[in-house]
C-alpha cells in the first residue's frame, strides 16, 4: 500500500484535500484520483491481492481522495441486446469487442440513428429521470463521508461525442456548420436527461457534494475541434445551463475536455468552472508550465499525468520522473490534483503506475514546518 507522509501540525481528510484544491489552495499534499482500463486495473488489483471486483480496496491502495456518487437506475434495458453486438441498455449505443496484445476494448461498430429524422429522435428510449433511485445518494455520502465527493463524470453534459455515438461524428459536425433539427433534438433530449438527475442527486445528497463533473472533448492534438464562435453560439449556453444547476446547489464544477482546449478557458471561467480536468500533456498548447502560469490563479487543475509516452513504454525511474515534473509544475500555490490525464492503458508497466503514484505521496506533499 502507497504510504501517505504525515505532516506535523497539518492534518487533513482526503475531503479537505479536495475541496482546498477546488478553491485553488492546498492542504497537506495533492488530492490523488484515479482511472484506468480493464486490463491494468485488474493486474494492479492483483499486485495488492485484491478481487477482481475490489474497485474500493484498490483506491484505498493507491491512496486515492475522490469518490463518486450519483443514484441507480431501476428502468431496466431499455434497448434490446443483439447478437455480436455489445448494446448500450439505457442509451442504446452499438460497440463491439476488440483485441489487443495487452487486453482489449469496446470499439463503435454502428451508428443507430445515423440517417434519423426528428420522428425517429423522438421516439428513440432515452432513459428516464424517474426512474432511478435517488435515496442511495445518502448511504454513499455517509460511506464517504471523510473523502471528496463529485457526482458525474466526462459525459455528464458533454453533446458532441455523446449524439456522436448514436449518429456519428461526422453528422455532429455537419450539424454544427448546419441546420439539423433531429440533431438539435437529440442534443436537447439528452442535456435534458443530465439536467434532472444532476440537479435531484445533488438535492438527495443535501449539500454534500463538492463538485459536479462535466464533459466535451473540445480539442484534438493539434487544436480546438470547432472554433470559439462556434462554440459560442451552438453549445456554451447548453453547458452553462449544467453549470448553473451545479452552482445553484452550492456544488463546485469541473470540466472535462481532452486534447488542446486551453483556448475556451476563459469563457469556461467566465460560466463558473472551478476546475479542468484531462490537461493533455501532448496535445497543442497543453503545457504544464503554460497552463499554471495562464490561469492558475483562476482555475484548479486535474490530470495532466500523460497515459503514453514514459508512462506506458518507460522504465519506472522515468514514469516517476515524469510525475514529479508535473506535480512541480502545477503545485506552487495549491490547485492541483494529480490524476492521469485519461484512462492508464493496458499496456501500462504495474510499476510503472506504483511508481506514479508513490511520487505523488511523496513530491505531492507541501511540505511545511509544524
Amino acid at each position: 500500500m502507497v504510504q501517505t507522509p504525515k505532516l506535523a501540525g497539518m492534518p487533513a481528510t482526503s475531503r479537505d484535500r479536495v475541496r482546498a484544491f477546488l478553491a485553488r489552495s492546498h492542504a497537506d499534499r495533492v488530492p490523488i484520483n484515479y482511472c484506468a482500463n480493464g486490463g491494468i486495473d485488474r493486474r494492479l488489483k492483483a499486485h495488492f491481492g485484491l478481487r477482481a471486483d475490489d474497485g474500493e480496496g484498490l483506491r484505498q491502495a493507491l491512496g486515492v481522495d475522490f469518490r463518486g456518487v450519483g443514484p441507480a437506475w431501476r428502468g431496466g434495458r431499455l434497448h434490446p441486446e443483439q447478437p455480436g453486438v455489445d448494446v448500450d441498455a439505457l442509451w442504446g449505443i452499438h460497440r463491439r469487442w476488440v483485441e489487443h496484445p495487452s487486453g482489449g476494448y469496446h470499439d463503435f461498430c454502428a451508428w443507430p440513428l445515423c440517417e434519423a429524422d426528428e420522428a425517429a429522435v423522438a421516439g428513440w428510449a432515452l432513459p428516464d429521470p424517474d426512474a432511478y433511485d435517488y435515496g442511495v445518494i445518502t448511504g454513499q455520502c455517509e460511506r464517504f463521508a471523510d473523502y471528496g465527493l463529485h457526482f458525474g463524470g466526462a459525459g455528464n453534459g458533454d453533446i458532441l461525442n455523446s449524439t456522436g455515438m448514436l449518429m456519428g461524428m461526422e453528422r455532429v459536425y455537419a450539424a454544427l456548420a448546419g441546420d439539423d433539427p433531429a440533431w438539435e433534438l437529440l442534443a436537447t433530449r439528452k442535456l435534458a436527461h443530465d439536467l434532472a438527475v444532476t440537479g435531484r442527486s445533488l438535492a438527495a445528497a443535501g449539500g454534500r457534494i463538492d463538485f459536479v463533473w462535466t464533459g466535451e472533448d473540445l480539442g484534438s492534438q493539434r487544436g480546438p475541434l470547432c472554433s470559439l464562435a462556434t462554440w459560442r453560439r451552438i453549445l456554451r449556453p447548453w453547458h452553462q445551463q449544467l453549470i448553473d444547476v451545479a452552482r445553484a446547489h452550492g456544488a463546485a464544477v469541473m470540466v472535462h475536455s481532452c486534447g488542446a482546449s486551453s483556448p475556451f478557458f476563459d469563457d469556461l471561467i467566465a460560466m463558473g468552472a472551478a476546475a479542468i480536468d484531462t490537461l493533455q500533456p501532448d496535445a497543442a498548447g497543453m503545457d504544464a508550465l503554460r497552463l499554471k502560469r495562464g490561469w492558475g490563479d483562476r482555475l484548479a487543475f486535474h490530470g495532466g499525468i500523460g497515459t503514453g509516452g514514459v508512462v506506458a513504454n518507460g522504465s519506472a525511474a522515468e514514469a516517476r520522473a515524469e510525475a514529479e515534473r508535473v506535480l512541480a509544475a502545477y503545485m506552487p500555490g495549491g490547485g492541483y490534483a494529480f490524476s492521469p490525464a485519461h484512462a492508464l492503458q493496458d499496456d501500462t508497466p504495474v510499476e510503472n503506475v506504483l511508481a506514479i503514484y508513490a511520487a505523488a505521496h511523496d513530491a505531492g506533499c507541501y511540505r511545511m514546518a509544524a
